[in-house]
């Protein structure tokens, strides 16, 4: 099986550098790339990734909004700040941008 990720943050290096994490990941695939709360919401309805990954602060609705509109089995909240409560309240996991890559991207799926 193949795990379908979109990503969405509004930095676009982190877009990229994100998604080459993906690509480089076995059995991972990225399937979108958003760089808003409102086109993440909106590539998920018609791209049903598995898992998401959101910046927590994107213009917009920002990722703990789109996390809580969005249906994928995990959505994982990312940052540079900690946890905070709001995205425990999502629904979400959470993660460092700093601790990203693909160990923890195989540790977020198999956890789920």
């Amino acid at each position: 099986m193949t795990v379908r990720v979109l990503v969405a943050d509004d930095q676009e290096p982190f877009r990229r550098a994100a998604g080459a994490v993906v690509a480089a990941t076995a059995g991972f695939t990225l399937v979108g790339s958003a760089s808003s709360g409102e086109e993440a919401v909106a590539m998920a309805s018609t791209l049903s990734p598995d898992l998401v990954l959101l910046d927590v602060r994107m213009p917009g609705i920002g990722g703990v909004e789109a996390a809580r509109r969005i249906r994928a089995p995990l959505k994982v909240l990312i940052s540079t700040y900690p946890a905070t409560e709001a995205a425990r309240a999502a629904g979400s996991r959470f993660l460092r941008k700093e601790d990203f890559g693909p160990a923890a991207l195989r540790a977020l799926w198999q956890a789920r």
